[in-house]
């Protein structure tokens, strides 16, 4: 299952890891765009990617965009994924866009996050225009991280063009859902 385009953009209020403060969508009410991204720390495939990640939030920090990473990893069976971790990461990285941790995994259903890392691009309207990868890059690919796809979609909004509607799945490792709890759609 996935989170439909067009779809508004799920509430939620998350503890950032590193200032402490509740995020929600009202945090980013005045971006014209919205960016919200499922990481961990322990995925190699998101360890593959983490410096675009860092890029992408200095590239972005002075325009009309809001950014949000989400770790819904069970910390319990994934320590690496703990959020004292996940704060140490978003400092090493200089991450410029709060690192929240959904704890309870709500917000991960509320989205259909499926995997680390995962992509959705809202417009102002906070309606999905885009669900997928941030480029063709994987670990041993040879093909350079450059966060394309994700950039597209993003200059899109900004630009107030339409994002294409063919989007290429994001790929990564499956989110570490706690004994139990895993959504109806991963069972």
């Amino acid at each position: 299952m996935l989170l439909e385009l067009g779809t508004k953009a799920p509430d939620f209020r998350l503890p950032d890891v590193v200032s402490g403060k509740t995020i929600s969508l009202d945090t980013f009410a005045d971006k014209e765009a919205l960016v919200v991204m499922f990481l961990c720390r322990h995925c190699p495939y998101v360890q593959h990617v983490k410096e675009e990640l860092a890029r992408l939030g200095r590239d972005y920090a002075g325009k009309s965009v809001g950014i949000v990473a989400i770790s819904s990893n069970d910390a319990v069976q994934y320590p690496d994924d703990r959020p004292e971790r996940l704060k140490a990461m978003a400092e090493e990285l200089g991450f410029h866009f709060p690192f929240c941790y959904d704890e309870t995994q709500e917000v991960a259903k509320a989205y259909a996050a499926a995997c680390t890392p995962d992509f959705y691009v809202f417009d102002q309207e906070r309606k999905l225009v885009y669900r997928g990868q941030l480029d063709d890059s994987r670990p041993g690919n040879g093909i350079p991280v450059t966060g394309k796809d994700l950039r597209a979609a993003i200059e899109a909004v900004l630009e107030g063009r339409p994002v294409p509607s063919e989007q290429k799945p994001s790929l990564g490792c499956n989110i570490k859902w706690k004994p139990g709890n895993e959504p109806p759609y991963f069972r």
